[in-house]
C-alpha cells in the first residue's frame, strides 16, 4: 500500500532543502570573498563547529578561517553532491567540498588543493535555517607548485577579487 502524497509536507521539505543550501552557499561564498558578516550568517549563535585545526563556537570558527584565508592570495570553495535528511525543523546533512588554495611559501606561490566533506546538523529557528554542528572531514589534499603561465599570457581575462573587489559584488557593467 502506498503512502498518501502530502502535498503541504512535501513543499515545507523542498523548502528547508533550499534554506539549508542556500546557508550553504553563504558559508562557501563567504570563504572566498573575505566577508565574514556572510560567514557568520551561516550558523546559528550556539553553533559548534570542528574543521581539524580549530574547534569551537562560530564566532571563534569565522574570526579563525577569516584570518588563515586572509592569508592566502585567493581560494575557491565549491559544493559537491549534498545528502540530507529533514526532518520537521531538524536536520543532518553530508556535504561533499573541493577547495582551492593559493598560498605563498617565500617568492613561490603554491596550490593547495583540500576535498573532502561537512557531516552537518541544522535547526530551523524563527523560519531560518542554519548550521548548528559541523565537523570537517578531510579525504585528499595536495600541495603543488602553481602554474601561472595561462594567467600570465591573458591578463585582461577577469580576476576573482576579495573584501568587496569581486565583480560579483560590484557588478560594474560598461553603460
Amino acid at each position: 500500500m502506498s503512502k498518501p502524497f502530502d502535498l503541504e509536507a512535501e513543499v515545507r521539505d523542498l523548502a528547508a532543502r533550499r534554506d539549508i543550501h542556500d546557508a550553504l552557499c553563504r558559508y562557501m561564498r563567504a570563504q572566498d570573498r573575505l566577508d565574514p558578516v556572510l560567514h557568520r550568517s551561516a550558523f546559528h549563535d550556539d553553533a559548534y563547529v570542528d574543521c581539524g585545526l580549530m574547534q569551537g563556537t562560530a564566532d571563534e570558527f569565522v574570526a579563525f578561517a577569516q584570518g588563515l584565508l586572509a592569508d592566502m592570495e585567493a581560494s575557491q570553495h565549491i559544493i559537491g553532491q549534498v545528502q540530507l535528511d529533514v526532518r520537521g525543523d531538524e536536520a543532518s546533512g553530508e556535504v561533499y567540498f573541493y577547495a582551492w588554495h593559493r598560498t605563498r611559501e617565500g617568492a613561490d606561490s603554491k596550490d593547495l588543493i583540500v576535498a573532502g566533506r561537512y557531516v552537518d546538523e541544522y535547526a530551523c529557528r524563527n523560519g531560518e535555517w542554519r548550521i548548528l554542528k559541523r565537523r570537517e572531514i578531510i579525504d585528499w589534499t595536495r600541495f603543488d607548485a602553481a602554474d601561472t603561465a595561462f594567467l600570465d599570457e591573458y591578463p585582461h581575462l577577469p580576476r576573482g577579487g576579495r573584501r568587496g573587489e569581486d565583480f560579483s559584488e560590484q557588478r560594474n557593467w560598461p553603460a
